[in-house]
């Protein structure tokens, strides 16, 4: 059976180290059985599990459209015009003290495991080497439900949709492999090299998997400008 607290304390950590590393001032992840709703998550603090929650609550928000749609949600100022997409949902927020806010799927290829969602205080978008460390927390957070879901650790519904554990070693060993191969042709530290494979997929609109077999697939390489 699993084990909800331990669950969601390895991601109420995190995202606290989510808060640390990145320019927000606050974090938290849900993961989901499927798009219809929440199975369990982790905050940095209980203001960003609030504004998590409620979006689940009430069907909207950035977390929700992530979730839904399969690509991050970036609103550096919800006082602006694209807040007025969450009629409900964007007045809670500003009255919470955050102005900001940016959700990320979690996924692997058409696989939707939840949503990472970062709240700042103050206006301003997350982009440059803050939207690449992002992009690298939301991997470390899908690997660790990954991980989760290998060690029989999961939500309601379980997960991933019928997905066994081999398929995630597969997707973490293309990862990895092309990673050492963006490290070799470049002379890049891993770090660096995984930033470059995420940033790559996020600028060519596909998903890191398939970036990464394409690499390993030599049909690729990564020595050249980001798709415009």
């Amino acid at each position: 059976m699993a084990d909800r607290s331990r669950d969601a304390s390895v991601l109420e950590r995190l995202c606290t180290g989510a808060v640390s590393a990145l320019p927000v001032d606050g974090a938290a992840i849900s993961v989901t059985a499927d798009t219809a709703g929440q199975g369990y998550s982790g905050a940095s603090d209980p203001a960003s599990a609030h504004l998590n929650d409620l979006q689940f609550a009430l069907g909207e928000g950035p977390c929700w459209d992530a979730t839904r749609h399969g690509h991050p949600v970036l609103v550096g100022d919800l006082t602006g015009p694209a807040g007025r997409r969450w009629p409900m949902f964007t007045p809670a927020v500003l009255a919470a003290g955050f102005q900001g806010i940016f959700a990320f799927p979690l996924q692997i290829g058409a696989i939707r495991l939840g949503a990472l969602d970062l709240v700042r205080a103050r206006p301003g978008s997350l982009e440059g080497d803050a939207l690449a460390d992002a992009l690298i927390v939301v991997d470390v957070a899908a690997l660790t439900v990954i991980d989760a879901a290998a060690g029989d650790l999961r939500g309601p519904a379980g997960l991933p949709l019928g997905v066994g554990p081999d398929a995630f070693g597969m997707y973490r060993a293309e990862i990895h492999q092309a990673t050492g191969m963006v490290m070799a042709q470049l002379g890049v530290s891993a770090q660096e090299a995984l930033v470059r494979l995420r940033a790559y997929a996020y600028a060519a609109g596909r998903t890191p998997d398939e970036v990464a077999r394409d690499i390993v697939g030599r049909r690729l390489r990564l020595d050249g400008d980001l798709p415009g």
